[in-house]
């Protein structure tokens, strides 16, 4: 049995793993191409908010979808509708409709897809891993993604100096074909209990019933409005860094792949420290030691002038990620009824679909008119100050410690 277990996991991340880089190459090609043909914030924030804003208005369908249906069937779903919206971009590109608006389109085509199945992936995990294992396999999971996200800027930009961007949206075809490939013909899933029932209720009922269960428990509560306010803050350092660079450093595609890879290789490693370490016994300790690595390292960001000490700060702040993600992850993953898991995933994703573009609406067009070093001094130190409500809240604290306690 354990062996079974084993075996399906790494099938299942493997095939994440084959998606992810198809769609990471791909979207590193589309970002880059718009912040080099433009170098505006205004822009920016237009690709970020149709990359983000179709998933937020799709996410709550989509978390009672995880929690009604074969979550398998969903991921494929997702992945086969991603693939044919970039298969017709291409297509479109080739037969000379090359308008940066088109762009804009496929982002918010391939947001749709990822609404479906980010709720998916999030609550099949404790359907194939016993609970005892959870942190460990996400934490390594997470090191597998970072190790692709390290490969697929340095392949995206070797590509985008030899290749039209049309091509390049081939690549996520091929994947997503590969990885549907083996999701239908190779790997066995079990659907979980509440799929395989008779469904008495509409899906609005089902997602009232999600919203009740979150009213229900303070911890969700106070942990939603810490992601919410977290993700306002955090959209400089996520998507006005390449801009940063490209005004600041020099606008030579080689200087935002460094970015990406160094970036990369610091979630790698905190990954892997992760899935060693396993963090605090109680999750929350975890998760508020990287929110203060992240609030300081973003504040430097806005301060250092010489760009390799800045791609260290870049490097540590993607080490802070995994001590952040895991722990928040895995907690919702042991907390929540398997029942609502879905419908909880489906509400995290409206808020960082929601709450990142907000960030850039409010940072973006500000960008455009001072400079994007004092964003990032501002963030950081709110970011550092926001991270002692986890400490001092006390249902995030009790919701953090371990179950046998």
């Amino acid at each position: 049995m354990q062996g079974s277990w084993k075996r399906q996991t790494i099938l299942f991340l493997s095939t994440q793993t084959i998606s992810l880089f198809g769609s990471a190459l791909v979207q590193y090609a589309i970002s880059w191409h718009i912040t080099l043909s433009t170098q505006s914030g205004l822009m920016a924030t237009i690709a970020i908010v149709c990359g983000f804003l179709p998933t937020f208005f799709l996410s709550p369908f989509a978390g009672v979808w995880a929690d009604r249906y074969d979550r398998k069937r969903l991921i494929i779903l997702a992945d086969a509708f991603i693939a044919t919206a970039t298969l017709i971009m291409a297509l479109l590109f080739y037969a000379g409709y090359d308008s940066l608006w088109l762009l804009f389109a496929v982002l918010a085509v391939r947001a749709l897809g990822a609404g479906i199945q980010t709720p998916a992936v999030g609550a099949i995990l404790p359907d194939l891993v016993p609970a005892e294992h959870l942190t460990k396999v996400t934490a390594t999971n997470g090191s597998i993604q970072s190790l692709v996200t390290l490969v697929a800027p340095m392949l995206a930009g070797a590509l985008m100096s030899v290749a039209s961007i049309e091509s390049i949206f081939f690549v996520d075809v091929g994947t997503a074909a590969i990885a549907i490939f083996m999701l239908v013909a190779v790997l066995r899933i079990p659907v979980h209990a509440k799929a395989l029932q008779e469904q008495t209720t509409s899906y609005f009922s089902d997602m009232k019933q999600g919203f009740l269960y979150i009213a229900g428990h303070d911890y969700l509560k106070a942990y939603f409005l810490f992601n919410a306010v977290f993700m306002i803050l955090v959209a400089p350092v996520a998507f006005l860094t390449p801009l940063q660079v490209a005004r600041t450093f020099g606008d030579d595609v080689w200087r935002l792949t460094a970015i990406e890879m160094t970036f990369s290789i610091g979630m790698m490693a905190g990954g892997l420290f992760m899935a060693w370490w396993g963090g605090f016994q109680n999750k929350i300790h975890t998760m508020m030691l990287s929110s203060l690595m992240i609030g300081v390292l973003t504040f430097l960001l806005g301060v250092v002038p010489i760009f390799w000490i800045y791609l260290v700060c870049m490097a540590i702040i993607g080490v802070a990620i995994p001590l952040f993600n895991t722990p928040a992850t895995v907690l919702l993953q042991e907390k929540v009824e398997p029942d609502y898991l879905g419908r909880i995933f489906g509400v995290l994703g409206m808020i960082a679909t929601s709450m990142m573009p907000l960030g850039m609406v409010i940072f973006g067009p500000v960008a455009d008119v001072i400079r994007i070093e004092w964003l990032l001094m501002g963030t950081g130190v709110l970011m550092f100050v926001e991270g002692f409500f986890l400490i001092g809240t006390r249902v995030l604290v009790e919701a953090g410690r371990p179950a046998s306690e």
